[in-house]
C-alpha cells in the first residue's frame, strides 16, 4: 500500500491493511468504514476510509484510536470477459495504451478505479467503439507521460509494427498529454506505416462530467479508419464537445495546461476535422501518405544522449561545455528570435563542432522560421557550424536529432538529414494564417 511514515506504522501496529473495516475514534466521535489506499505523494498523517453512505473521509491519526472490526480484501474490480462477435464488415483497429488512459471503469461502492487497458475494458467503458470497428486492445506501458523516455518510443514503435503485421488496419495509441507531441514526432521518424497511427489522450479523467476522453477516443478510431497513413494526433478542437482536430505528428504541440483544445498545429493547419464520425480534410491540397502506399518499415536505432538547451539572457558558455564534457552526442538550442544565442556562448559551440557534436538551432518563438543570415550573431553561429532547423519546433528538432544520430554520426550527413523533410516536419514557408490560438 502507499501509506508511509507515521500512518504506515500506525496501521502496521494494529495489523490493518487496505480493505479492512475499521473504527476510528477521535475525541468521542467515531467513524466506521473501509480503509482505502492513498496516493504515493500523500502526507503520512491521515487515513482515508469509505463510509457506508459512499463518501470518503480523511482522519488525522493524531489522538486517534483505531479498531479492526472486520478483515477485508483490497478493493478491486473482477469482471467477466466480454464476448463480442467480430463483424466482417468492420475494420480491425488496435488500441495500445502507454499509461495515459482515456477511459476508466469506476466502482463507486469501493472507490476503486480500474484503468481501461484491455479490449474488454475499453468496450465496457466505451461500448460505442463497437459501432465503429472491431477493437483489440493492449497495454504496453503503465507510466505517467512525464516519465516517457526515448527507449519507450522504440518499444511503442515495435508494438505498433507488431499490431500492423498481425492484421490491424489502424492503430490508436492512448498517451498522456504532457509529452504526447514528443512521442508523436518520434514515431513519425521511426515508422513508415501503411495504415494510420493515431495518438490521443484526455485532459480530464473519464470519471469527470467534463471529460474529453470519450470524444477523443471515438474520433481517433474514426481517424484510424481513414486514408491518412501517417502518425497523427487527435484531440479536441474546441472547449466543448463539438469536434476534434487531426494534427500531423511532427507539427503539433500542447499549448495550454488545462484547456481541452490544448493541442494546436504549429506553422501549419490541422490536417482534418472529425465530427459525428466523419472526417473532413481542411485543405484538399494537403499532401499526405495514403493507406497502403508505403510498406511497413521501422527505424529503431536512436542516440538518446541529446540535450535540449534554452537560450536566455545571462546564459553562460559553461552550460554548453558541461554537455560536451559529459559526453552528449548532440545539442538542440532553443534560441531567441530568428535563432540566436549570446555571442559569449559561440566559442563553446565551436568546441562542440571540433568534438563532432552537432548543434541544431530552433526558435523559442515557435511560429516562423529560423534564419541566421539576417544578423551578425546568426552569421557567426553559422560559421561555428550550427545547423538551422527551419520551422521545426524545438521538441520536434530534439526528437529528430535523437533519431538522426541513430542513423549516422557523420556531421555532414547529420546536417543533410536534419534539413531534409522526412515526415512533414519542415515547411519552406510558414504562413501567418497558421498563427492560431
Amino acid at each position: 500500500m502507499n501509506y508511509r511514515g507515521s500512518a504506515k506504522k500506525f496501521l502496521e501496529k494494529e495489523n490493518i491493511v487496505i480493505g479492512d473495516i475499521v473504527k476510528l475514534t477521535k475525541k468521542n466521535i467515531y467513524y466506521i468504514g473501509m480503509l482505502l489506499d492513498r496516493a504515493e505523494d500523500a502526507d503520512d498523517e491521515h487515513l482515508v476510509i469509505k463510509l457506508d453512505n459512499g463518501y470518503n473521509i480523511g482522519v488525522n491519526i493524531n489522538e486517534t484510536r483505531v479498531e479492526l472490526l472486520k478483515k477485508g480484501s483490497k478493493p478491486r474490480i473482477e469482471l467477466p470477459p466480454v464476448v463480442v462477435d467480430e463483424d466482417d464488415q468492420k475494420m480491425n483497429i488496435s488500441i495500445i495504451s502507454t499509461g495515459g488512459t482515456v477511459a476508466s471503469i469506476i466502482d463507486y461502492k469501493t472507490g476503486a478505479v480500474h484503468p481501461a487497458f484491455s479490449a474488454d475494458d475499453l468496450i465496457r467503458a466505451t461500448p460505442e467503439l463497437l459501432e465503429y470497428a472491431n477493437i483489440k486492445g493492449e497495454a504496453i506501458l503503465n507510466i505517467l507521460s512525464e516519465n516517457m523516455k526515448p527507449s519507450y518510443w522504440v518499444k511503442s514503435a515495435k508494438s505498433i509494427a507488431d499490431e500492423i503485421n498481425n492484421g490491424s488496419e489502424g492503430v490508436v495509441v492512448a498517451h498522456g498529454t504532457d509529452t504526447m507531441h514528443f512521442t508523436s514526432a518520434a514515431l513519425s521518424f521511426m515508422l513508415e506505416t501503411p495504415v494510420p497511427v493515431v495518438l490521443t489522450g484526455a485532459q480530464r479523467s473519464s470519471d469527470r462530467p467534463s471529460s474529453d476522453a470519450f470524444l477523443n477516443l471515438i474520433s481517433s478510431v474514426t481517424a484510424a479508419k481513414s486514408n491518412i497513413a501517417e502518425v497523427l494526433v487527435c484531440m479536441h478542437g474546441t472547449e466543448n464537445d463539438s469536434f476534434c482536430y487531426l494534427h500531423r505528428g511532427t507539427k503539433v504541440r500542447k499549448m495550454h495546461t488545462s484547456r481541452r483544445d490544448t493541442f494546436r498545429s504549429i506553422n501549419a493547419l490541422p490536417m482534418a476535422r472529425i465530427e459525428n464520425g466523419s472526417l473532413k480534410l481542411l485543405n484538399h491540397n494537403t499532401i499526405f501518405k495514403k493507406r497502403g502506399e508505403s510498406d511497413l518499415k521501422i527505424y529503431e536505432d536512436i542516440e538518446p544522449n541529446v540535450a535540449l538547451i534554452k537560450s536566455y539572457p545571462g546564459i553562460r558558455s559553461d552550460l554548453i561545455d558541461y554537455h560536451i564534457d559529459k559526453g552528449y552526442k548532440g545539442i538542440v538550442i532553443e534560441g531567441t528570435g530568428l535563432g540566436h544565442t549570446p555571442e559569449e556562448v559561440i566559442p563553446s559551440i565551436e568546441r562542440a563542432k571540433e568534438s563532432s557534436i552537432p548543434v541544431v538551432m530552433t526558435s523559442q518563438c515557435l511560429y516562423g522560421q529560423v534564419n541566421m543570415n539576417v544578423y551578425s550573431t546568426g552569421r557567426k553561429l553559422i560559421n561555428a557550424g550550427v545547423i538551422s532547423a527551419g520551422d521545426m519546433m524545438p521538441e520536434t528538432a530534439y526528437v529528430k536529432l535523437i533519431w538522426t544520430l541513430g542513423q549516422t554520426d557523420d556531421l555532414d550527413e547529420v546536417k543533410t538529414i536534419m534539413q531534409t523533410n522526412i515526415a512533414g516536419e519542415i515547411q519552406e514557408k510558414s504562413s501567418m494564417k497558421h498563427f492560431l490560438f
